[in-house]
């Protein structure tokens, strides 16, 4: 039997990038892709598929059966932007002021669209294929994959295993990094506001100086991972906010911290969350001052399912060669909300390569960053890898062997 090449992509090529672009220019925030999501579902049913919309609030979810196989598949992307102000200069920059694709859902998007329009064209496969687009990927909590999870998507749309792709700057365009076991860290996010006693600042003696308290568990902050965790686990604690006071001679009431917090392990999870609980209330209580801790357990460690990433690679392997596959890949210390996915069912998360160039439109440039765009040149090759994918594990002897 045969299966998708790169190749055999390249005649919607034009049409599949011109909706990552118009996609791209007209990026919508977390829970609020209605237009993006009007847009896929409008293909979607153009193509064939029965379309299900308003899952987890604006997700989708398009299903697609052919033959009489009983095996089903599932395929996620992700949809929503972030609100950065961009500064690509592009033709097909973002028209909406302060928002911006600058993570490549818009290319997530448009490479299962892609894969949706070759698979509706030559169905190729027995079984049923339901594919997720998904809303809120970058909240950091309460996000899209578990309202949709919540929404019933998997008892509604079941599937045997759940795949999905992340595009990765820094690395050759077109290749694929794969790893089972932990693969992408645990993502949490600390709120801590320290409360003083404000005064003048020329009679520090009559105050609790919150500044200098907040000073002190920055600094306490940095022996955790050092002094606490295992040596051989990986584990962050970044304080990336601290705001407090408003002229140089008033000593505030209180100062407010956000701390992001990553791991690897449901072990070291714990024990940076009360280590940091711990700490902080030890510090503030040890100046005269108290605080109050606002704790909340993000995105979960991404863990992929040995079989799944087995099959995954070599799907890739056989799509783009030995040499432009990675496995094992290093762990990522990002957080991604497929996670919530593979907790409820066995799958594979893969990376893909967007590129080393520094220029932009060459991929290099790191995500979340107002210079960043997704690489064109991965259309094809993601949407060939995911058809391929699903010809692959829903094949006609029901078995997922050709």
């Amino acid at each position: 039997m045969k299966y998708c090449e790169v190749d055999d992509l390249h005649a919607s090529f034009d049409e599949i990038r011109a909706l990552r672009q118009h996609i791209h220019q007209h990026p919508e925030l977390a829970f609020e892709e209605t237009k993006t999501a009007r847009l896929v579902a409008e293909r979607l049913t153009e193509w064939g598929y029965d379309v299900t919309t308003g899952i987890g609030k604006t997700g989708l979810v398009g299903t697609l059966k052919v033959g009489d196989g009983t095996r089903s598949i599932g395929i996620r992307a992700d949809m929503d932007a972030l609100p950065i102000l961009e500064e690509t200069g592009l033709p097909y920059a973002s028209t909406h002021h302060g928002k911006m694709h600058a993570c490549g859902h818009d290319g997530h998007t448009a490479m299962l669209l892609g894969t949706a329009r070759q698979l509706a064209k030559t169905r190729n496969f027995s079984g049923t294929v339901h594919l997720y687009f998904q809303p809120a990927e970058e909240k950091g909590y309460d996000s899209g994959a578990r309202a949709m999870i919540d929404d019933g998507l998997f008892e509604r749309f079941p599937c045997d295993a759940v795949f999905g792709i992340h595009n990765h700057p820094g690395v050759e365009q077109g290749t694929f990094l794969l790893r089972p076991g932990a693969f992408m860290s645990a993502g949490d996010k600390v709120t801590i506001t320290v409360n003083g006693v404000g005064g003048h600042a020329a009679r520090p003696h009559l105050s609790v100086d919150p500044v200098v308290v907040a000073s002190s568990i920055v600094m306490a902050l940095q022996t955790i991972v050092a002094r606490n965790i295992d040596p051989a686990e990986a584990a962050v604690v970044t304080v990336g906010s601290i705001q407090g006071g408003f002229a140089n001679n008033v000593i505030p009431d209180s100062v407010t911290m956000q701390l992001s917090v990553r791991s690897f392990s449901a072990q070291v999870r714990e024990t940076l969350k009360q280590r940091i609980v711990d700490l902080v209330h030890a510090q503030a209580q040890s100046y005269g001052a108290t605080a109050d801790i606002d704790y909340v357990m993000g995105y979960p460690v991404v863990v992929n399912h040995a079989d799944e990433t087995a099959f995954a690679a070599e799907v890739a392997r056989e799509l783009v060669g030995d040499t432009r596959v990675i496995l094992p890949a290093e762990r990522v210390m990002a957080s991604e909300d497929f996670a919530f996915m593979l907790e409820q069912r066995p799958g594979c998360f893969i990376r893909l390569g967007n590129g080393t160039g520094k220029e932009v439109g060459e991929g290099g440039c790191m995500v979340h960053n107002p210079r960043y765009d997704f690489n064109d040149a991965n259309l094809p090759v993601g949407a060939a890898f995911w058809t391929r994918l699903v010809e692959r594990f829903l094949a006609r002897d029901a078995g997922g062997n050709a």
